[in-house]
């Protein structure tokens, strides 16, 4: 029987009782980040409105006001307890936009017009977010049809290879032969052959990412334990129920893989076929802002295309964990 000073096992010998010992590598300052995001902004806000520019740039009121807005929906989130996890990294962009913001507006410490300010993006956003918009919409539909007839063709040539041996016996090598090859260096040649560049453009990004989800297909395929096969011959299954229900559902982890490469390689094919064939698209808009010199132009549709890449890769993962939901301790995004 312990005594009423005996101290319990969750507690430590100096903790006094009825109180929480901190666990170790808990920093007590962790709930005052939330608080501290506001601020930070609030301080772009301040630094934007208050100093003077060395130029006259524009929008330098709307930046600030946007500053003032963002600190303010942090500051509602912090007391609504709802920024615990995501406060460092609001903290961060506060001051690294403060800190933008000095060196290039008010300092104008890097060369112009290489680097902008952030008065510059909020002005291409503001005052060119038609063909940035059209821009995005034609490079989505450009990626999903060439992406997504790779993708099929990928599954089913995959399949074919992992299943049948004649059709391996033919295939595998123009698939040694024509997939390593970088798709960007069959462009002239697509651009020679097929008339239309958006065909063209369609067609090396369905190469791109055809190659890898063959691969990875036939990889899935070739590795489901023939024991899966025989029992459901031994229950009446045809060849059509065995690719179907036991092929493809054991192979799923290596075709997920093969997709994800799939989808980085095309992501470089579409900028590459943008920028020398087809005349839309953040490719094409990109280049078009190189060569006015419009770099903030350039910077606004980079970070479009950040986000456009990033989005589909999430729901590309989305897609993944929902598909494959037994696998709990799978890689997250």
């Amino acid at each position: 029987m312990s005594s009423p000073n005996t101290p319990s096992p969750n507690q430590t010998a100096d903790t006094p009782s009825g109180q929480t010992a901190t666990k170790p590598g808990t920093s007590s300052r962790r709930p005052l980040l939330p608080w501290v995001a506001g601020p930070a902004w609030f301080l772009a806000a301040l630094v934007t409105w208050r100093w003077p520019d060395a130029d006259d740039f524009p929008d330098t009121n709307q930046l600030a006001t946007q500053f003032c807005a963002i600190g303010l929906a942090l500051t509602v989130a912090a007391v609504l307890r709802r920024l615990s996890a995501r406060a460092p990294w609001a903290i961060a962009l506060g001051l690294g936009f403060t800190a933008w913001e000095i060196i290039q507006a008010k300092l104008l410490w890097l060369p112009r017009p290489f680097f902008g300010t952030p008065q510059d993006l909020l002005d291409v956003f503001l005052t060119d977010w038609r063909r940035l918009g059209d821009s995005l919409l034609h490079s989505l539909g450009l990626l999903a049809v060439g992406y997504g007839i790779g993708a099929a063709l990928g599954v089913a040539i995959g399949v074919g290879l992992g299943r049948s041996l004649r059709f391996r016996y033919w295939v595998r090598p123009l698939i040694r032969l024509i997939g390593p090859l970088p798709p960007v260096a069959l462009l002239p040649l697509a651009f020679i052959i097929i008339p239309s560049s958006r065909l063209a453009s369609e067609a090396l990004l369905a190469l791109a990412a055809g190659f890898p989800t063959t691969i990875l297909t036939w990889s899935g395929v070739v590795a489901v334990d023939p024991a899966y096969y025989d029992v459901a011959r031994t229950m009446g299954a045809r060849n059509r129920f065995l690719v179907l229900r036991v092929a493809l559902p054991a192979a799923m982890p290596q075709i997920f893989v093969g997709l994800f490469m799939g989808l980085g390689v095309s992501f470089a094919t579409l900028v590459v076929a943008e920028m020398l064939g087809v005349k839309s698209g953040l490719g094409f808009y990109m280049q078009w802002a190189q060569g006015w010199a419009a770099y903030p132009n350039m910077y606004a549709a980079l970070l479009v295309m950040s986000l456009m890449c990033t989005g589909l890769v999430t729901l590309l993962f989305k897609l993944r964990d929902r598909v494959l939901s037994w696998q709990k301790d799978g890689l997250k995004w």
